[in-house]
């Protein structure tokens, strides 16, 4: 396999993903791999993976979804099933692809509920544990109150024009993304069941004023999950806590990936 270039795109399937490779490179170190939100993107992370990066001497990689940033855009309507598509299709070719070997995953929101479902689906021995910020397992009627209210912000409101400068194709995320949610289907939309299937340590990240979802994602969680669960709530944060509060959101998950990668594990794949 050729060496990871510090960014460009990779080829997964029909669709061409944009990406950034930060710090060093899976034969080197246990690598990060951060799933986005459902606005969100590779740039939209700002600088909180090159933060990550030097506090954990790991490798951080981030990647836009198909439908997101630069990557190529989807066929709408989005299938409702389109995060169990991105975890069980998608995401096992993407860690191949990259030389992943071994590391945590850390989703944010719609990126965290790919992580579970990857986690509990795949039994993939090179993922050594999970950081969820907040994730979504059940639709709940908070969640759809806010994603409802971003419609029309994003109809009416400034929204789609300060969204236009992280997508190239900014209706085809918005609507691919907000379609999906709205659907009177997706109310039924659960993936509590993977959780009982996650054998490595989970650590979830909410604010305590998150607009999309209660503190009942993480009872799920704690009720479902036979693997060790550790909740860190974020005072003052709302749906993005990396955004809102940097400092205590890096120290947490930091500290988690020091225990997991570096202290339970002794100095194997340690970077210099």
């Amino acid at each position: 396999m050729t060496a990871l270039a510090s960014s460009g795109f990779l080829r997964i399937g029909a669709s061409d993903l944009e990406y950034r490779m930060i710090g060093p490179a899976p034969d080197d170190a246990p690598t990060i791999v951060m799933l986005h939100e459902g606005l969100g993107c590779a740039g939209l992370w700002g600088d909180f993976p090159d933060r990550l990066a030097a506090a954990t001497r790991a490798g951080v990689f981030v990647y836009s979804r198909a439908g997101y940033g630069a990557s190529t855009k989807v066929a709408l309507p989005r299938p409702l099933d389109y995060m169990h598509v991105e975890a069980l299709d998608v995401l096992p070719k993407l860690l191949d692809r990259i030389g992943f070997r071994r590391g945590l995953l850390l989703g944010h929101s719609d990126g965290a509920s790919i992580a579970a479902i990857y986690a509990g689906g795949v039994q993939d021995h090179r993922v050594r544990a999970v950081a969820m910020i907040a994730p979504h397992f059940i639709v709940e009627d908070i969640g759809l109150t806010s994603i409802a209210e971003t419609r029309k912000a994003y109809d009416t409101g400034g929204l789609k024009e300060k969204l236009k400068r992280w997508h190239g194709d900014v209706d085809n995320t918005f609507y691919g993304w907000n379609d999906a949610w709205l659907d009177h289907r997706f109310r039924s939309w659960d993936i509590s069941e993977y959780l009982a299937y996650i054998r490595v340590p989970l650590a979830i990240l909410q604010g305590t004023d998150d607009q999309y979802g209660t503190v009942r994602q993480i009872e799920i969680a704690q009720e479902e999950c036979y693997c060790p669960v550790e909740v860190t709530m974020i005072p003052g944060a709302g749906h993005s806590p990396h955004r809102e509060a940097p400092e205590p959101t890096l120290d947490t998950i930091s500290e988690f990936v020091e225990r997991i990668l570096y202290l339970h594990e002794g100095s194997e794949g340690r970077a210099a």
